[in-house]
This record gives structure tokens, C-alpha cells and sequence, in this order.
């Protein structure tokens, strides 16, 4: 194991130990992204260490894996559209923008980040992102084609991004799925909960 993984590891066991964590609610965003499938490990691991997951899914991450892992593992209903009912009277989008401490969208896509740095809410992730209490913290972890990630649009969304407050981690080197060898891995999943949980703090 590297020195940079034990380190990461030896914060996500002292995050395990902090009482700050237990009843936080983090709002995990998945979209579209083969590494869709890793954000499954993700929300099992924040909702081991006592944080309130509650999982939104892209219409096209729903291509990639289905909700039934999420709702199982973090033990709540999946939002998958916009219009999805919750009990009581507010929207559930408005409800999870009002009681996210921490906003988390992994994988996050070129096309999610150009949608977050624009401002639009065409579904029930970005209407989230733009309802966003102040008080709540932003962790995006992006992963998609080493061209895309640097490409001057997105380079310029995730700028803007940034000075908004928004925080990112990764992505990473390595094979990608489309074939190419470089920059636009999805960062290790443990080492994003690791982060996570420092935000929260």
C-alpha cells in the first residue's frame, strides 16, 4: 500500500471515531459516468460512519446502475426525477437542498459540471444544487474522457465553480473506459468519503 493511501486511510479511521459525523445529511449526486457503478461503494461508506445518505440519480446514470443498491444501502427512497413524491408538502428537491450539510456528486460528469456552472436546474440534481442552503458544502469528484476534463470549456466551468466555493477532488491518471490512457478516472472511492467526512467535519 502507498504512503498517499495509508494516510487516506488512517483519516477515514479517525473520521469513524468523530461524533460530528453521526446525523449528517449528504446529498450523494450520480450521474451519467461508467464509474457510476463505484458511487454504490461511496454511499455504503458514508452510511457506515453515520452520515445520512440521501441518493439522486441523472436519468442517464440510471443506464449505468439502478437505484436498488442506493435505497438498500443507505436505507432511503432514491430520487430519481424531478416530480418525485415524498411525504409531506414540500418537493423533495427543496427538501434535500434545505437539510444537506454536504452536497456530493460523484461521479460528476462534463456535462453536469457545465450544467452546475450555468446555473441550470432541468432536474432534480441541479434544481438541488441551485435550492442549496448556504450553509451546505460542495464536493465534486468528476470523471469522464481526459479530453473533456481539459477541455477550455470545462476547465472554465470548474473554475467558476470554484470561486462559488465548490471543492473537487480528482479526477486521476489511468486507464479510461473509453480506452485512453490519462487524466479522468473517477479519484478511489474511500479517499472521496475520507474528504467527505472532513467537510463535515
Amino acid at each position: 500500500m502507498s504512503s498517499k493511501f495509508k494516510v487516506q486511510s488512517s483519516k477515514l479511521k479517525a473520521a469513524r471515531r468523530s461524533p460530528a459525523v453521526g446525523g449528517r445529511c449528504v446529498v450523494l449526486g450520480v450521474t451519467g459516468s461508467i464509474a457510476a457503478h463505484k458511487a454504490v461503494d461511496l454511499a455504503s461508506l458514508l452510511t457506515k460512519q453515520g452520515c445520512d445518505v440521501r441518493v439522486v440519480m441523472t436519468a442517464d446514470a440510471q443506464r449505468f446502475v439502478t437505484p436498488l443498491p442506493f435505497k438498500t444501502l443507505s436505507r432511503h427512497p432514491v430520487v430519481t426525477d424531478l416530480y418525485d413524491e415524498v411525504e409531506g408538502w414540500k418537493p423533495a428537491h427543496i427538501q434535500l437542498a434545505d437539510e444537506a450539510a454536504l452536497l456530493l456528486i460523484a461521479p460528476a460528469t462534463a456535462n453536469t459540471i457545465a450544467k452546475l456552472a450555468l446555473g441550470l436546474a432541468d432536474d432534480a440534481l441541479n434544481c438541488i444544487a441551485l435550492a442549496l442552503n448556504p450553509r451546505a458544502k460542495i464536493l465534486i469528484a468528476p470523471a469522464m474522457n481526459g479530453k473533456m476534463w481539459l477541455h477550455p470549456a470545462t476547465r472554465e466551468n470548474v473554475a467558476r465553480l470554484k470561486r462559488r466555493g465548490a471543492q473537487f477532488i480528482g479526477p486521476e491518471e489511468g486507464l479510461l473506459s473509453c480506452g485512453y490512457e490519462g487524466i479522468g478516472r473517477l479519484w478511489p472511492v474511500d479517499q472521496v468519503a475520507a474528504r467527505a467526512l472532513e467537510l463535515l467535519g
